[in-house]
């Protein structure tokens, strides 16, 4: 990977263009067409079905947002007590889960921690969850290894978990449940996130429809978004940044799909970041698509050669963030910056409720 001062990747976003809820209906909300070379062009998101051509296919990550918020207590033998926060984000096993804990530097490893201790209306046999920290890592990374297992604690977390809305929204309002619905895609099937693949929170059934009356071709992978998505880039150089590691899994079935899709000429249209990113992680230098199971930790900046993705649909990202500095790899970085200044002038609101982008990539 190239070294990058992480300073290039800044740019000044007024607050107000933060998007705090999202359009409605979904695919109303604004598209931009980005094309190197070319000026940024306004759009709908119901526009895709005219933007793209038959024999393209956009791939689709259909992960579902879990609750994975945790809050409990830890209860020390000496009488101590902890307001404990946990926000789940890589599960290491049945048992077992990696997370983000406030306050980090309270816990230490053989601490108990009841999760829904003293939450309202919770009963005693189904109102806690218990768990122990097993490891301490670093940036206030725990692991956790709860009493229970597999679905059984599955359900618990669904019971007692809050949605991890993002914390540029969660930090000016509260989650509701309006973001029940809002915060998850109509096609989400597979349940792991903790933070939703958010480009595709803008289709809809009927653009759904749309899209596969024009011609157009649909693909579903799964990656396990972390909230390793929402951590600052602290490092003055690229080269520096650690990048937290999720789960992805693209079938055989889907990857020969792929494969069939670029031998016939067509397009692969990437449904945002995370699709981009499980599907580079699973091909080969000709670009070829191979069936893919387990973790990627790919990061993405300007240098990177892209092998399979044609065309990038996603949202306007945090500055100095890994996001964008993925979309400046993808479309060039004076690309990016101009696309940016235009959209901030235009009034496009931004991040995870925002509008969105149509990104075609460098070269082609």
């Amino acid at each position: 990977m190239a070294r990058m001062r992480v300073d290039l990747f800044d740019f000044d976003l007024p607050e107000a263009l933060i998007a705090l809820r999202p359009a409605v209906p979904r695919d109303s909300a604004r598209l931009m067409r980005v094309r190197p070379g070319e000026p940024p062009a306004d759009a709908q998101v119901r526009d895709l079905p005219d933007l793209l051509r038959p024999g393209d296919c956009l791939v689709f990550n259909d992960t579902k947002v879990i609750p994975a918020r945790l809050r409990g207590l830890r209860a020390r033998p000496d009488g101590t007590v902890v307001r404990v926060e946990a926000m789940l984000h890589h599960r290491e096993a049945a048992d077992c889960w990696r997370a983000f804990a406030r306050p980090a530097k309270r816990l230490r490893e053989g601490d108990r921690i009841r999760f829904g201790a003293g939450q309202e209306g919770a009963a005693c046999d189904l109102g806690h969850l218990d768990a122990t920290v097993v490891a301490r890592g670093e940036g206030g990374e725990i692991t956790l290894a709860f009493d229970l297992a597999g679905a059984v604690l599955d359900e618990a977390v669904v019971r007692l978990g809050e949605l991890p809305l993002p914390p540029y929204i969660a930090g000016r309002r509260p989650a509701d449940a309006r973001d029940a619905a809002d915060y998850q895609t109509v096609y989400a099937r597979a349940p792991g996130a903790v933070a939703a693949p958010t480009a595709g929170l803008h289709f809809t059934p009927d653009l759904l429809a749309r899209l596969d009356a024009a011609g157009i071709g649909q693909a579903r992978v799964t990656l396990h978004v972390g909230a390793g998505t929402f951590l600052p880039v602290k490092a003055e150089d690229t080269a520096d940044h650690r990048m937290h590691a999720e789960t992805g899994e693209i079938t055989p079935e889907t990857a020969a799909a792929l494969n069939r899709v670029r031998a016939a000429g067509g397009r692969i249209v990437a449904v945002g970041t995370t699709a981009l990113r499980l599907v580079e992680s699973a091909a080969a230098p000709d670009g070829t698509l191979r069936p893919f199971a387990g973790e990627t930790d790919i990061f993405i900046t300007p240098g990177y050669r892209f092998r399979a993705v044609d065309v990038l649909m996603t949202n306007f990202h945090l500055p100095r963030s890994t996001l964008f500095m993925l979309v400046s790899a993808f479309a060039g970085l004076d690309t990016m910056r101009e696309a940016y200044a235009a959209a901030i002038a235009r009034g496009y609101r931004f991040y995870s409720y925002g509008d969105s982008s149509l990104l075609f990539r460098a070269g082609t």
